[in-house]
């Protein structure tokens, strides 16, 4: 027989099982937000061995540069001595053209070696600004760890807690009962358990059957009910019974079994019809 008691009950353990479901799910986000600032960090970091990867490259390039040009700078000293020693047109007409070569390649590896070293430059403050951006970065998401499992373990405290509520008032009940009674309060919004006036579920406000209406009201056992499946309690209705129980014309459950034998009576008749166009 289900009490008043074991009702309050299941009104007491619907708002400990929704409120454990909250901080449950609250439990399930708050990674989410440390995952968005790691991915940020990730991001820099990217960056940060991108950058560097670029900085070697062009040094190297900036080394080969100044190779090349000390190259070209010794090759045209060397022309520039040699000049003193020719001794026909063709030999200086020959030196003049390496000194120019020589000269030409100079110029154009300074202009190449010094955006080198102004890449380079640039590269330096921007490798300078990530790593300091990332230390900053590293050092909130530390502290927000630290701060998320302070707070993880505090509403896990919160829901070890509701637990010992929940175990204490579903001590005797039909743990069967309890265990569809916690996914419906999932499902419906922390709803689980709703009054049936006259023979109208308040959950889904959808009509019931009679003969259903009036197994709630006896409370022999919990009745579930088959639209919105929460748990029932029967609660009186101002408007008198004899009126919430008249189901004529509503198109209620309690109909089905004489919409059935309406269709049935029409099957036969048509039935008998066909045969009687065959026996013509």
């Amino acid at each position: 027989m289900v009490t008043e008691s074991d009702l309050d009950k299941l009104r007491s353990l619907q708002e400990i099982i929704y409120e454990k479901i909250g901080l449950e799910k609250s439990i399930q986000e708050i990674p989410k937000l440390l995952g968005t600032q790691e991915e940020l960090l990730n991001r820099l970091k990217k960056t940060f061995i991108e950058k560097n990867s670029d900085y070697e490259k062009i040094k190297a390039e900036e080394i080969d540069f100044k190779n090349r040009l000390a190259e070209v700078e010794s090759a045209r000293e060397k022309s520039e001595k040699n000049m003193d020693a020719v001794s026909t047109q063709r030999e200086y007409e020959a030196l003049d053209k390496e000194i120019k070569d020589a000269s030409e390649k100079e110029q154009q590896y300074r202009k190449d070696l010094q955006q080198r070293e102004r890449l380079l430059a640039e590269l330096d403050e921007q490798i300078k600004q990530q790593a300091s951006l990332i230390e900053q970065q590293e050092k909130e998401l530390e502290d927000r760890r630290k701060k998320i499992e302070a707070e993880i373990s505090d509403k896990q405290k919160q829901i070890d807690n509701l637990k010992k509520k929940e175990s204490k008032l579903t001590e005797n009940l039909d743990q069967e009962v309890v265990f569809k009674f916690e996914r419906i309060i999932k499902n419906k919004m922390g709803i689980g358990i709703v009054a049936i006036k006259g023979n109208v579920c308040m959950g889904c406000h959808m009509i019931l059957p009679v003969q259903f209406a009036n197994e709630v009201r006896i409370g022999e056992e919990f009745v579930f009910c088959p639209y919105c499946s929460r748990i029932l309690y029967y609660e009186e209705s101002p408007e008198g019974e004899e009126e919430i129980f008249n189901t004529e014309d509503t198109g209620a459950l309690s109909d089905l079994d004489e919409v059935e034998e309406d269709e049935y009576d029409e099957d036969e008749e048509e039935e008998e019809i066909i045969n009687i166009d065959s026996e013509e």
